[in-house]
């Protein structure tokens, strides 16, 4: 919906023939339907004004409006509220890194591949993190919803670069479908509804850490425990606030993390931030560490080029093994490639 309204309100405003026409847009007295109007605006401006998130807030409430939160899809007491302001730092936040980009961003795959028919999955971080409907054993309609076996996701997710997959729920298919395949495949079980505890959130965040392409997280219906181990992720590696990390999430798939789950969400905030300071100090070492063993070797073929020059040429043959050496060194090391 925001890409579509973006790109109408895009039209309207560039239009010549509305050149001198004030262009409104408004909503009924439904206050949920305020509070939609309202985020879409706010976000609008904050994507394509260049307002920041707290300029683009103050627009909305500056004659005294108030707007009603938005809460979870759970059907109990609302643990949780999210606000207009949390919204629109989940974009700017989106938008500083790249995770949300109109030039490429292709609304007819998304609306497509959203709807539980054709796999029930959105991307949460481009190139990144997919959340997707837990599989079954073998595609098809229960009680009028379509189910889908491990093997319909093969295609899109060797298309899209996605080498692992993660299970969140009770075992519904045999993981050997995923891995027969190709792709790696983890089992972090917890409840339903439930939150993880401190080993499963490590195990999840090292896997993700180290996996080789894109990751595609499950559990039942891709929503509650998926968006809160991607939120984790999200808290520790791009210093997002719970708020920030549940909002945009939610913006990208509807319905996710859910009741208790959004308060653990907000709980692990600071202890995951100091977490990714820690492993972003650690990679920023390795780096400078590899630049200056790298800086080592290439001044010591240096001297060996100013020594030979100074004797007798030294055959081609002799400096061709040598480098052979240092690449040998290189590779075996593991240093970075700059």
């Amino acid at each position: 919906m925001f890409y579509r309204f973006c790109c109408k309100l895009t039209k309207k405003l560039k239009s010549i023939t509305l050149s001198r026409k004030k262009i409104i847009f408004y909503t009924c007295g439904d206050q949920k339907k305020q509070a939609n109007a309202a985020y879409l605006i706010g976000s609008y401006a904050v994507m394509h004004l260049n307002m920041t998130p707290e300029e683009a807030y103050s627009l909305l409430v500056s004659r005294n409006s108030t707007y009603i939160p938005f809460r979870d899809a759970s059907f109990g007491t609302c643990m949780y509220n999210l606000n207009i302001l949390d919204c629109l730092h989940a974009v700017h936040k989106a938008l500083q890194y790249g995770w949300l980009d109109f030039t490429n961003f292709d609304v007819e795959e998304y609306e497509h591949y959203e709807r539980a028919e054709n796999g029930d999955l959105n991307w949460i971080i481009p190139g990144k993190f997919l959340a997707f409907s837990g599989p079954h054993p073998k595609s098809k309609i229960e009680n009028g919803y379509p189910l889908h076996a491990p093997e319909a996701y093969i295609p899109y997710f060797r298309k899209h670069n996605i080498t692992t997959v993660i299970r969140l729920n009770k075992k519904m298919y045999d993981a050997r479908r995923f891995t027969d395949s190709g792709f790696e495949h983890h089992d972090l079980f917890f409840v339903d509804g439930s939150t993880p505890n401190d080993s499963i959130v490590r195990k999840f965040l090292n896997i993700c850490e180290n996996a080789e392409g894109a990751i595609a997280v499950h559990c039942k219906a891709g929503l509650g425990r998926t968006g809160t181990l991607i939120g984790c992720y999200m808290m520790k590696h791009y210093r997002l606030t719970a708020a920030e990390a549940i909002a945009w999430i939610r913006i990208c798939r509807p319905g996710s993390i859910i009741g208790p789950q959004q308060n653990f969400v907000e709980e692990k905030q600071n202890n995951l931030w100091a977490e990714g300071d820690v492993f972003r100090e650690k990679m920023f070492n390795e780096r400078e560490n590899g630049k200056m063993a790298v800086t080592r070797i290439l001044s010591g073929v240096d001297d060996i080029t100013i020594n030979g020059s100074n004797k007798n040429r030294t055959s081609k043959k002799k400096e061709a093994q040598r480098m052979q050496k240092i690449n040998a060194i290189i590779c075996e090391e593991g240093f970075p490639q700059y």
